[in-house]
C-alpha cells in the first residue's frame, strides 16, 4: 500500500544525518501545513520526539515522518525530498495539490 506521503531516499538520509549530528531524543521530522506566507499557506518543519495518535507517519531508510490529519489534507500524494545544488541545500515539498507557489517554495496556494 502506498503512503499518502512519499520520503525520498535523500530526504531519509538528511533526517537521519540531522539527528545523528544533533545526539537529541528528537528523532523524528514533522512536516505540517499553517496559514500565512505569502501564498497563502506554509510549510513548517521540526524534529519531534512523540508521535500524537491520530498522525500518519512514514518511514524510509530508518527515518520517521509525521503528518497530521489537518495537514495531510493538503500534502495527501506528496513527496518530501532534500536538495543540496548551487543554490543551497533545502527540505523541499513536490505537492501536486498545490496551484501556485512563492519563488523559495516555502508557501503554496492550493
Amino acid at each position: 500500500m502506498e503512503p499518502p506521503v512519499k520520503l525520498s531516499e535523500s530526504a531519509a538520509d538528511r533526517i537521519n544525518a540531522i539527528v545523528e549530528e544533533m545526539n537529541s531524543d528528537k528523532k523524528m521530522l514533522r512536516v505540517a501545513v499553517n496559514g500565512g506566507g505569502c501564498s497563502g499557506f506554509q510549510y513548517s518543519f521540526d524534529l519531534e520526539d512523540t508521535q500524537n495518535p491520530d498522525d500518519v507517519v512514514v518511514t524510509n531508510k530508518g527515518a520517521t515522518l509525521l503528518v497530521d490529519q489537518l495537514s495531510l489534507m493538503y500534502l495527501a500524494g506528496s513527496e518530501i525530498d532534500f536538495v543540496d545544488d548551487m543554490i543551497g541545500a533545502s527540505f523541499q515539498i513536490k505537492n501536486p495539490n498545490a496551484t501556485a507557489s512563492c519563488s523559495c517554495g516555502s508557501s503554496f496556494a492550493i
